[in-house]
């Protein structure tokens, strides 16, 4: 009797083990293996608080130079924001090795890319939300939206209860330009609320400033991201690797290392 229940006992242990080897990425995402003696144990982790699939952008590309906008105050709120705990950047595994590419042909040019921001956690985008219904907070209007009144912002889609950022590959950028020691001139300022933030605006802004933005746009297009017409610092990732999840974790190293 005992030794009917010991196949049996066996046997079901081979099926539980048939069933882990058949998870896909997405399906093992959620589980966190802790060892502590002789035991080993599964620790559930919910998908959007799973950092396994990130890492330290400059661990990746450290050519880029990092100036995290959301980390200070100089942005269109006027606040440090919710999520950002340090000025780093992260991004997915995949989108990191994109820009790496993108970032290699611009050295080749006499470029650098400088980056305001990548992830972003779902925490920083309701801090913009709770700002946003604030309509009489309108520290930074000048610089970022002094065509606009605030009450439009939600409904122009400057600001939305999701953002592509924070599923992980998307990424806000520009040029420095290494001869001049400085940004390269594109007409316009990051996180700017108005058509002269559109990639293919003209009327405004010379050919030159016009080109530069083309040189950005051409380098991130060849490799594998796509545009935002909107916004001519805004790339995300054609094949991003989480195109349903949006995550929560920090911006901070701790969540990656």
């Amino acid at each position: 009797m005992m030794k009917k229940t010991w196949v049996c006992m066996f046997a079901a242990a081979l099926w539980m083990a048939s069933l882990v080897g058949c998870g896909t990425k997405s399906d093992t995402q959620s589980a966190a293996v802790v060892t502590t003696g002789e035991f080993t144990s599964a620790v559930s982790v919910a998908p959007e608080e799973d950092a396994s699939d990130f890492v330290l952008l400059t661990d990746r590309v450290p050519d880029a130079i990092l100036e995290i906008r959301y980390y200070s105050t100089y942005n269109f709120v006027g606040d440090r924001i919710d999520g950002y705990e340090q000025p780093v950047a992260l991004l997915t595994k995949e989108a990191a090795s994109a820009l790496k590419e993108v970032s290699d042909e611009l050295v080749s040019k006499g470029y650098r890319l400088k980056i305001y921001d990548a992830y972003r956690p779902q925490k920083a985008v309701t801090h913009f939300m709770n700002w946003a219904k604030d309509v009489d907070d309108t520290r930074m209007k000048e610089y970022f939206y002094p065509e606009l009144d605030k009450s439009v912002l939600f409904d122009q889609g400057y600001i939305a209860e999701k953002s592509g950022h924070s599923r992980g590959s998307t990424v806000d950028l520009t040029l420095f330009d290494m001869k001049t020691e400085k940004e390269v001139d594109m007409g316009g300022t990051f996180d700017y609320f108005g058509e002269l933030s559109h990639p293919d605006y003209r009327e405004g802004i010379t050919e030159e400033q016009y080109n530069n933005r083309m040189v950005l746009r051409d380098a991130m297009l060849g490799h594998g991201f796509k545009p935002l017409e909107e916004e001519w610092w805004h790339f995300t990732l054609e094949d991003e690797p989480f195109p349903d999840t949006y995550f929560t974790f920090p911006v901070s190293e701790k969540s990656v290392k």
